[in-house]
């Protein structure tokens, strides 16, 4: 889906992935990371969001939680991070960065609320009284005062199947007033997700019907005793620089971009936008069977966004080949593993074993097989590997070398 935005916008990035590739340098099976294009991206958006007053919570889920991509996401000025879960959590604060909201997608267990507390989110979110209290306790027996965001929700509202959850509005008055009632804790605003949506009819980012009710949810939280006089509202979702000011006129004061730090927002397949493609999976011609060639997979992940289109890819010899005529791909079967792609060429095109394989995919890297590996002076003759990581950001060996 984003293979045409690589080539078109950042083909230096493509071609530094093949030569390191090729030079037994990058495994197959890897999300590969731009890391100065990252950087540069995150700069461009949170200098817009800063000037819209917007704090920016970056999500690192989706390029697998890589120290390097974190720090290059620092240096380009975000002012912390987003968990997605603990094991989110867990990198973000051991390589010494800010954790700035935990909990919103997936609710802190009750074993881990201890060490979530140790970690000191500047928010945290709870999606019931109980899970109210799990915080506050945890706080108390560190000796700080939890900041907590609600997350609301009202009939009607737009989940992905299996998000589900919040307080409803009638019942919001009185979790604050719990909320308040707890010691070590505090009410601090609101959140939902998702705020925003693609729509694939326009082509077009949208506000779901949680915006409108996190809208009446502020207006009874303002009107709340217990309520602090500048009132967070966390707004999350398909986050980019073209939507920074439809989130900002919602009441929005925090945003977390995941995909826009990569260029791999829907939109962005779509749209020309400021954000460069930062991001793509590599893999490698295994074997050919009866003439059809097989790539490794691992992280051949299709993000459902998008439902169902043609899958093609890069395949390459060496980084000269880049702009020859993608190659179809018979991607396996959703209920299947993954161990291998069938790669559809012409009769005219020869691919051997070895070749490097290019996809242009929206990663979930977290939720795959695959490696993460990071690349410096992707734009210079001189590209290098920053780093070779698991999808919980943990340090690998590749090639008998520890990265």
């Amino acid at each position: 889906m984003f293979l045409r935005s690589l080539l078109q916008h950042n083909p230096r990035f493509v071609e530094a992935a093949v030569a390191l590739h090729q030079a037994g340098q990058l495994p197959p099976n890897s999300c590969v990371l731009d890391l100065d294009t990252i950087e540069a991206n995150t700069a461009l958006l949170c200098g817009r969001a800063h000037d819209l007053d917007l704090a920016v919570y970056a999500m690192t889920k989706q390029i697998g939680r890589a120290p390097g991509a974190i720090g290059a996401i620092a240096r380009g000025g975000a002012d912390g991070f987003v968990a997605v879960d603990m094991a989110c959590a867990r990198p973000i604060a051991r390589t010494g960065h800010r954790l700035g909201h935990l909990g919103h997608l997936v609710q802190v267990p009750r074993a881990e609320a201890a060490e979530a507390a140790g970690l000191e989110p500047d928010y945290w979110t709870v999606f019931s009284a109980n899970k109210a209290v799990e915080a506050a306790s945890a706080a108390n027996a560190r000796g700080f005062s939890q900041r907590l965001l609600v997350r609301v929700c009202e009939p009607g509202d737009e989940f992905y199947p299996g998000h589900e959850g919040g307080v409803l509005l009638d019942d919001l008055a009185a979790m604050i007033d719990h909320i308040a009632s707890l010691h070590s804790a505090e009410f601090a605003g609101l959140t939902t997700f998702p705020a925003l949506l693609y729509s694939s009819d326009t082509g077009s980012v949208r506000k779901t019907r949680n915006v409108e009710t996190l809208a009446r949810a502020a207006d009874i939280a303002s009107r709340h005793p217990a309520s602090p006089e500048n009132l967070e509202i966390n707004l999350p979702g398909t986050t980019s620089t073209e939507v920074l000011g439809l989130l900002a006129d919602s009441g929005g004061t925090q945003v977390e971009p995941g995909h826009g730090l990569t260029g791999t927002t829907p939109l962005h397949a779509v749209c020309d936008l400021p954000e460069r493609a930062a991001v793509l999976y590599l893999s490698e011609v295994a074997h050919i069977h009866q003439g059809v060639p097989f790539c490794f997979g691992g992280g051949l992940y299709i993000d459902p966004v998008f439902g169902d289109y043609e899958v093609r890819a890069v395949v390459a010899h060496d980084p000269s080949e880049i702009l020859t005529d993608p190659v179809p791909v018979e991607m396996p079967h959703s209920a299947a593993i993954d161990y291998y792609a069938k790669l559809r060429p012409t009769e005219q095109r020869t691919v051997s074993e070895g070749a490097t394989v290019v996809f242009g995919f929206r990663v979930q890297a977290f939720v795959t097989r695959a490696f993460v590996v990071a690349i410096e002076g992707a734009s210079t003759d001189r590209p290098r590997v920053a780093g070779v990581w698991n999808g919980f950001g943990d340090p690998v060996v590749f090639g008998g070398v520890p990265r």
